[in-house]
């Protein structure tokens, strides 16, 4: 969640991206929406994102385009949709530590923290078709292993 909202600052904001990225860390990282301390918070893996996102939006950009449906355009979506896109198109790009199926879970299910209407479906069907541009051979695998 938080990743996704420091991407989100970066899009209305002019802002250092690594300034940024250690606000996030000393002020709300570790901390959920109340102010309340979390657990843990992996604070290389939210660089990651943040920063990742960022300097590679221009190729996430067209990755999720290519994954919308021929009506929208990246433009045309919300920033905040944007920016959970994008935080998400480069989990499945860059962090193949991450399993695509808990990515796309992930990001759904944040989806609906920020949206009542279509958008969770649209985050759903974007990432499918991202993860399987991305992440084909992972999915064409866990498809076999169900299979048996």
């Amino acid at each position: 969640m938080h990743a996704v909202q420091a991407v989100y600052q970066l899009e209305i904001n002019e802002t250092r991206v690594d300034d940024l990225i250690a606000e996030f860390q000393a002020h709300r990282l570790g901390h959920d929406l109340d102010g309340e301390p979390l657990v843990s918070a992996d604070r290389d893996f939210f660089a990651d994102l943040v920063g990742g996102s960022f300097r590679r939006r221009k190729e996430l950009d067209e990755l999720i385009e290519s994954g919308l449906s021929l009506d929208y355009a990246m433009d045309r979506l919300e920033t905040l949709l944007r920016a959970l896109l994008r935080v998400a198109g480069y989990e499945l790009l860059a962090r193949i530590d991450v399993p695509a199926r808990v990515v796309i879970d992930e990001y759904v299910d944040l989806s609906h923290d920020f949206f009542n209407g279509a958008e969770p479906s649209l985050v759903n069907a974007v990432l499918d078709r991202v993860a399987r541009k991305v992440r084909a051979s992972e999915l064409e695998q866990k498809g076999k292993k169900q299979d048996r």
